[in-house]
């Protein structure tokens, strides 16, 4: 155990390594840790060697399921790194890392280009403002083209692509690359010495091309800074850190994505994006103060990147270990925390004393006795705590911003297979509720049922393999079916009245609700009643009564959504009202008001994108027409054919199997949720005898 400083933040890089699936994040990341000298043996995917896919499960099917967070120090400089899935089934694994996170890295295959989960990274970066550079990777591949895949990142996204790398060859004659911003070349020449580059002249072969995207370079960069414009007009040259400055700079207003070029299976070109990190990626000194508020005032609260300021943290991640009970990831906005400190858990209004502090490695630990702003750690000691919980200073109270997870869409009906599992099973589902906020159980309200839900098939399954490998576990499963959602139609009102003598003591409460379709939110708690009127600490238990609610419609128990309640009217008696009471009967009062109104279903839907070859584009959109998909475009590349559609996700079980059959095994496809939509009324009877309802 020992003191963990750092005694400069200007020198600290947290980064994310973020991409579609396939497009080489657990290959660059081995690399990176390669080269900083992190580990001395580079492990591959396909070998199940990965350092950073450390689960079983991620080894033996060659994916990234969840995010693993490691520490490298390059050129006196340090970077936190963690690697995320690219498989849309664990995007709350992204969602999380970002949140925390002051840069990003985004890797693109030079063969595929910018892909369907390539755009859902980039929003959800967008969403969370964070700075990014990009990687063009597999420059050695067949069909490799980076001229292509940049034009694919100036067409579908808002913040242009920077090239300040071109590269020497591609595929088999793929030997480097050419610095922009130097203007010189890096070659790899041996074999033997894959790991060696020269710093050379630029060839002849690539003088003109480098010229011309540098002056392109230059140019972009005076649209946003006056030195680089002044410079232009005067004819004058640029010196090599203007240039890294003015790249800096704008990197960090969301101006420009700097883009790099290799091949990390060939070892060529991450050396180079490591300096790139570290040249054009924020430190936590140059990102905004993160915004909250203060719990107990709902004042507007702010905190600097800074050891000296009042301590606060945001839990992005939740683990439960054997041996230390709940492990909290936390990313440290400001202050210092060391070893027996007691903190509050803002969020949930809690004590929590830290017992351990650990610097990650994947999944081993170094303990630490102290650790300051700008850090990713994890600590021990916390109890109540999840995923988007505030570790706060008890004297100065904030609650920072939660990151927003998307709702579960499949589900399946579980059962211990042994009366003697019940209670482990319930035991085992509560704990990987606290690890994975889009893993959720529910009790179907008319039977009794109970489910579990995620986001995909492949979600469900790892979920499974876990409560079998981890926790001894082989309940009995059904068949996965979709998770629907409830809503209204309209406005209604419903109240209701408890007055009851339970044992000695007299009970009342009396609420009257005011329930409507609200599309700006996904669920909204007015009150109308003034202090004067209500007490407000009744105020909070009739949110609470009626949050209980939604999460059971009355149509068949699914979660409600687009909902907005409001409280119209409510009675009290200062004896015999409590705040069980109103809860109770606002949860009553909020169902009697969905009885009066005209309540509906949503089905999830899809965005899927299939890529085949152009001889099977009839009999693939023949059959997404019969699964009542909705196609939006097709996009000729290079012999293949990608068909952007919207499509139910109830029609898509199995598809994998029939596109296969369909394409003689060649077409591949992507989906990810969009939206809940209104249930067609061609197919609204079918899924209604489904689900029992009629």
């Amino acid at each position: 155990m020992g003191f963990f400083l750092l005694m400069d933040l200007k020198t600290l890089r947290n980064i994310g390594i973020i991409a579609h699936i396939d497009a080489g994040k657990t290959t660059t990341t081995e690399r990176i840790l390669f080269y900083t000298g992190k580990i001395h043996r580079i492990g591959e995917v396909d070998d199940a060697t990965a350092t950073m896919d450390w689960m079983e499960q991620e080894k033996e099917r060659g994916i990234t399921i969840t995010s693993a967070v490691t520490s490298v120090f390059w050129k006196e400089n340090k970077i936190n790194i963690i690697d995320t899935p690219g498989h849309i089934d664990f995007t709350a694994e992204v969602e999380r890392s970002l949140r925390v996170l002051d840069g990003a890295v985004i890797i693109f295959s030079a063969v595929e280009g910018v892909e369907p989960q390539s755009e859902t990274v980039w929003r959800q970066a967008d969403k969370y403002n964070v700075p990014r550079i990009a990687f063009i990777n597999k420059m050695d591949r067949l069909g490799a083209n980076f001229y292509h895949a940049v034009n694919g990142m100036k067409e579908r996204f808002h913040i242009p692509p920077l090239p300040i790398q071109i590269p020497i060859g591609s595929e088999d004659s793929f030997e480097g690359i050419v610095d922009l911003v130097k203007m010189k070349s890096y070659i790899w020449r041996e074999r033997e010495e894959e790991h060696v580059f020269s710093e050379e002249n630029i060839p002849e072969a690539y003088a003109e091309k480098a010229a011309e995207m540098r002056q392109s370079m230059l140019e972009m960069l005076a649209n946003f800074n006056n030195t680089m414009l002044d410079k232009m007009l005067a004819g004058e040259d640029v010196s090599e850190e203007e240039l890294k400055k003015a790249i800096r700079e704008s990197v960090i207003a969301y101006q420009v994505v700097p883009v790099f070029t290799g091949s990390s299976k060939k070892n060529k070109g991450v050396q180079q994006l490591l300096d790139g990190i570290v040249d054009y990626l924020p430190s936590p000194l140059e990102r905004p103060p993160v915004e909250g508020q203060n719990p107990k005032t709902t004042e507007h609260a702010s905190r600097k990147s800074d050891s000296k300021s009042p301590f606060s943290a945001l839990i992005y991640k939740i683990e439960v270990d054997k041996h230390f009970g709940k492990l909290a990831y936390i990313r440290i906005y400001s202050g210092t925390l060391e070893v027996k400190d007691q903190v509050v858990d803002a969020t949930y209004d809690e004590k929590v004393r830290i017992s351990k502090i650990f610097v990650m490695h994947s999944n081993k630990r170094l303990e630490v006795e102290r650790i300051e702003a700008g850090e990713i750690c994890a600590v021990a000691g916390i109890r109540k705590s999840l995923t988007g919980s505030t570790l706060s200073d008890p004297k100065h109270l904030i609650i920072l911003e939660k990151p927003v997870f998307p709702e579960p869409v499949v589900s399946v009906s579980i059962e211990p297979k042994k009366r003697d599992d019940e209670e482990k099973l319930e035991e085992a589902l509560v704990q990987l509720q606290e690890e994975d906020p889009t893993f959720k159980v529910l009790i179907n309200a008319e039977t009794g049922q109970k489910l579990i839900s995620g986001m995909g098939e492949l979600h469900i399954e790892i979920l499974l393999d876990r409560l079998k490998r981890e926790y001894n576990l082989l309940p009995r499963i059904g068949k996965p079916i979709v998770t629907y959602r409830e809503t209204v139609r309209g406005k209604s009102a419903g109240d209701f009245e408890l007055n009851r003598i339970l044992g000695q003591k007299s009970v009342f409460a009396y609420v009257k609700l005011k329930v409507e379709y609200n599309d700006k939110s996904m669920f909204q708690f007015e009150n109308s009643l003034g202090k004067e009127v209500f007490p407000p600490e009744f105020v909070k238990s009739v949110e609470n009564g009626v949050k209980s609610a939604v999460s059971n419609g009355i149509l068949a128990g699914f979660p409600m959504i687009n909902i907005k309640a409001t409280l119209i009217d409510a009675k009290f008696d200062s004896q015999a009202s409590n705040e069980n009471a109103f809860q109770f009967a606002s949860s009553q009062a909020f169902k009697n008001a969905l009885k009066n109104n005209d309540n509906y279903l949503l089905e999830p839907i899809m965005k899927l994108d299939v890529t085949v070859p152009d001889e099977f584009i009839g009999s693939v959109i023949n059959d997404l027409n019969s699964r009542f998909a909705f196609v939006k475009g097709i996009e000729s590349e290079s012999g293949r054919q990608v068909i952007n559609s919207e499509v139910p996700l109830s029609e898509m079980f199995g598809y994998m199997n029939d596109l296969r059959t369909l394409t003689q095994g060649r077409g591949i496809y992507t989906m990810e949720f969009l939206q809940f939509r209104e249930i067609p009324k061609e197919k609204l009877q079918r899924v209604k005898e489904s689900l029992g309802i009629f």
